[in-house]
């Protein structure tokens, strides 16, 4: 099993659950509030270890109660947390998520908090997590720069590169080279692409101009609908998993894929099988609450 290095962000996610989500001005009765660990680097590393990968997670808390949970769940889980800062001068980050109880759909507000200080720095001085794995991923909650910095420090040393482009921020058109796999949704690809997506013949002509950008392999997420992959000798889309429960929190599910995305590379799936397992873990968390709690392990994908 080859190593995964995760950076990114742990948040204390505060889920407020209620038959809807309140619009502009409106004020509705929840029937459910829930306090868990999240944040986008967190939750894949937490997917990816609860599926038995071997992962180091790098990321900024503070040194407070929000702080103690997340070193708490990632000492249980068997996550290294050598490289995790912890700063007395900022406070662990929260994200306030509002979430539909009828229909799973979410909207989230992110402090990044203690994450939002990490610096070029701070990959310097845990390159060991980086250089001594096989795969890296990340995603956009860290601060621009910083990400980038670390994935050209991975790709310097022959790291597969994974960007999940969460939340879709504007990427340098020479960054999109340090890309091996750019895991965007349908939403982010229409940021990315600037133009909407609306039908298959869209998705496979949006995945043939992020590869002329410089990126060798493309999946876009597509929820119920599966997945689509692209690289330069191959193209195809992939089904959702069928599931046997009902969809309660969309929360998490496009962590779970990338989470499970990286473990199936870590076990050297080829690339069908690695995408129907990351399609069956986020499928699979879909049925569950929460976000970081939602992330299925080993046991939960032989129930189903």
């Amino acid at each position: 099993m080859k190593t995964i290095s995760v950076f990114g962000v742990f948040v204390a996610d505060l889920c407020f659950i209620a038959r809807t989500i309140p619009e502009k001005g409106q004020t509705v009765l929840g029937s459910q509030h829930i306090v868990g660990p999240g944040g986008k680097g967190s939750n894949q590393a937490i997917a990816a270890a609860k599926l038995g990968g071997r992962v180091n997670f790098i990321t900024k808390i503070g040194k407070d109660k929000n702080g103690e949970m997340a070193l708490n769940l990632y000492d249980d889980l068997g996550i290294d947390t050598s490289f995790i800062i912890q700063d007395k001068n900022h406070s662990t980050g929260v994200a306030g998520i509002m979430i539909n109880e009828k229909t799973g759909d979410n909207a989230i507000n992110i402090i990044p908090g203690a994450a939002g200080t990490l610096s070029s720095n701070d990959i310097d001085s845990n390159l060991n997590s980086i250089e001594n794995s096989e795969i890296f991923l990340t995603q956009l909650e860290t601060p621009y720069e910083v990400t980038c910095y670390a994935m050209k420090k991975a790709k310097e040393k022959g790291v597969t590169t994974i960007l999940n482009p969460a939340p879709a921020q504007k990427i340098n058109d020479d960054d999109f080279k340090l890309i091996d796999f750019f895991t965007p949704n349908e939403t982010e690809s229409e940021f990315y692409l600037n133009k909407k997506i609306k039908n298959e013949k869209d998705i496979e002509i949006a995945s043939e101009e992020f590869l002329k950008k410089g990126i060798k392999n493309v999946i876009i997420t597509l929820g119920e609908k599966g997945c689509y992959f692209a690289n330069e000798k191959e193209n195809f889309f992939i089904d959702a998993y069928k599931l046997k429960n009902p969809v309660l929190d969309t929360t998490g599910a496009g962590d779970a894929f990338n989470g499970a995305f990286a473990v199936a590379l870590a076990k050297d799936l080829d690339i069908k099988k690695a995408l129907n397992f990351a399609n069956q873990v986020a499928g699979i968390s879909t049925t569950k609450l929460g976000a970081a709690a939602s992330m299925p392990s080993l046991e939960d994908l032989e129930k189903f």
